[in-house]
């Protein structure tokens, strides 16, 4: 047999046994395939999120806005009947609060695995940023607002990199 001869065999073996190994795995879909990349930094987000707020995804609405000052972050329970998940949300962000206020920011930097885009400004600075923690029905919000444009760049890049990694389509 000759060398373009064994090739054309093997790649046709290959595409005919293809299908065959795919399906040997039944009960296996593609979305609780480990080898899916594209979701293995958003679970480890929901997993360090889950652990650090002791909320999980599934029982919370995560909202971020951009306004013309700053923007807003918006956690809160998913049901109008979890008291616990509300109250949870309302300790978790009065802490942020007061973190961020300071210039701490290692809660989203363990949350997301790396330094978000806008935080280390927005730790340089702190003195020119508000943060201003409101309870809402289900949860609480944080106001983030500041005069300073490039406090108000960095607070932008920041809820972009937010909106993206939670994925909440705000």
């Amino acid at each position: 047999m000759r060398r373009w001869d064994v090739v054309v065999v093997v790649g046709l073996a290959a595409w005919v046994t293809g299908p065959r190994v795919a399906s040997a795995g039944q009960g296996h879909d593609h979305a609780s395939c480990p080898h899916r990349p594209a979701d293995a930094h958003g679970a480890g987000v929901d997993h360090r999120h889950d652990e650090t707020t002791g909320m999980a995804p599934d029982t919370t609405v995560h909202h971020f806005a951009i306004t013309s000052r700053g923007g807003v972050i918006r956690l809160e329970a998913a049901s109008v009947a979890d008291e616990e998940g509300r109250d949870e949300a309302r300790q978790h962000l009065e802490h942020v609060a007061e973190s961020f206020a300071a210039g701490d920011f290692s809660m989203p930097m363990f949350i997301h695995g790396r330094v978000p885009p806008g935080a280390s400004a927005m730790a340089r600075l702190r003195d020119a940023i508000r943060y201003r923690y409101e309870p809402t029905d289900r949860g609480g919000q944080i106001t983030i607002d500041t005069s300073n444009r490039e406090a108000r760049r960095a607070i932008r890049d920041f809820l972009r990199f937010q909106i993206r990694d939670h994925r909440t389509e705000d």
